[in-house]
């Protein structure tokens, strides 16, 4: 009896704790479901190798408490999955880090390339020269994708620049070409000036690099970091925009000396120095700092009429489109969701332009919306196509043996990029392959 007065005592103790493991298994069962559905639409989509910097979980750690998932600034990037975290949507990591750091086990490991996909990076010293003298690496190139670390690279390599013999000699010849206006381009042109250098950054796209051509309102800064003559930037969670606004600020306090707009084609060694050939000519140069990211150069279409300014290679901001006629080319997530983004806008006419029979690289969600704008009459999509010619107010597209001429305000290419290795090689620079390393 006394047992039965115990179990009756307490049973409310019992129910209460039955229904938080209920809700709880109940929650897990909900999240690990979630987390398989998103793996399992990536593998289909074939897109499961991290393209940068991205968290190696060691299952043999982890506890699957989830502080990662949760302090992961992007969605849908890492899940839980039979108790152990795992990345679900790997390509969507840019290498915040915000998951290592909050990992009370010390679990997560962040690494570049995979067992099956290497990574190819220059080989650079503790002093972020290559083994080609006077050629520096810093930032993204160099595997250092965080934002704050690649501020803090661009502002170390420029110590090391300042060693260079025959440097403040004047005449034709730079000091130094920064080569990328990104984050460690940036605050290495900040430290130039500090440290009285001749200098100057060629930049192909606009200041930001990587970072301008992420989508709007994208979070791209979890910790702060300090810049060059400027000091802290008092950011804890930051915007894309609400950074560049920042830096175009400083850029112009600073007066910095940026050339927008102008692509490197090609770096030469002469002398005790190098020619770096650029869209608007030639520099003779004592050093350069490579700045650049991995994504590469866009790949362009390569037809009559592409280098006018309503052409671009990346979407940065749907609304810009509004009431527009608008290609877009590609056949990747970038080119869905570029295009279904911009066919939600007020009268704007949206034409999806790819060179295949089908859409098997990207998403199966973006393919339903794609699907579902197509049906109700909002995007037209023209598989088996090709753009022929470029005109300021039409193109010409090549489509069932026909050329059609298509009214055109606006080119949005998304065909990928080519990566600068070869570019690396052509200088002389060394490279070497991470799979899964650090």
């Amino acid at each position: 009896m006394k047992d039965v007065a115990t179990f009756l005592y307490y049973w409310p103790y019992y129910l209460f704790m039955a229904g938080v493991f209920y809700l709880y298994y109940k929650w897990q069962y909900r999240t690990e479901t979630i987390s398989l559905e998103v793996k399992s639409a990536a593998i289909e989509a074939g897109l499961t190798e991290p393209a940068s910097l991205h968290p190696l979980i060691d299952p043999d750690i982890c506890i699957g408490c989830g502080t990662c998932v949760r302090a992961c600034p992007e969605h849908n990037v890492l899940g839980i999955i039979q108790g152990k975290v795992q990345l679900i949507e790997p390509t969507h990591c840019i290498g915040h880090g915000a998951c290592k750091t909050s990992c009370p086990m010390d679990a997560i490991s962040l690494v570049l390339g995979t067992a099956t996909r290497g990574i190819d990076l220059p080989m650079v010293g503790p002093d972020f020269q290559t083994n080609v003298p006077g050629i520096f690496v810093a930032g993204e190139l160099g595997g250092m994708g965080l934002i704050r670390n690649a501020v803090e690279q661009g502002r170390q390599a420029i110590e090391s620049v300042k060693k260079m013999p025959g440097l403040g000699k004047g005449g034709d010849k730079l000091d130094l070409v920064i080569i990328g206006a990104g984050p460690a381009g940036f605050s290495a042109a900040l430290a130039a000036k500090q440290a009285g250098l001749n200098y100057l950054v060629l930049e192909q796209d606009d200041l930001g690099g990587t970072v301008f051509k992420y989508p709007r309102g994208k979070l791209v800064m979890t910790a702060p970091a300090i810049l060059p003559i400027v000091g802290k930037m008092n950011f804890h969670e930051v915007s894309k925009e609400t950074l560049l606004e920042y830096w175009n600020k400083v850029e112009a306090e600073q007066q910095l000396k940026v050339s927008y707009r102008d692509r490197v084609e090609k770096v030469v060694p002469v002398g005790d120095g190098f020619e770096v050939h650029s869209t608007t000519g030639l520099k003779q140069a004592r050093s350069i700092l490579l700045a650049i990211g991995r994504r590469g150069t866009p790949r362009r279409l390569g037809v009559e009429g592409e280098d006018q300014k309503k052409v671009v290679y990346q979407l940065i901001d749907a609304e810009q489109y509004k009431g527009m006629h608008v290609i877009v080319v590609g056949g990747g997530d970038s080119a869905l969701e570029a295009a279904t983004s911009i066919a939600d806008q007020p009268g704007t006419t949206v034409t999806l332009s790819y060179r295949s029979e089908a859409f098997g690289r990207a998403k199966s969600k973006n393919r339903e919306k794609l699907a579902a704008q197509q049906a109700s009459g909002r995007l037209n999509v023209r598989l088996k196509s090709t753009i022929k010619k470029i005109d300021e107010k039409s193109l010409d597209l090549s489509y069932e043996g026909q050329i059609q001429s298509i009214p055109n305000d606006a080119v949005i290419v998304c065909a990928g990029g080519i990566l600068p290795t070869d570019f690396l090689k052509s200088i002389g620079i060394n490279m070497d392959t991470k799979y899964g390393t650090a």
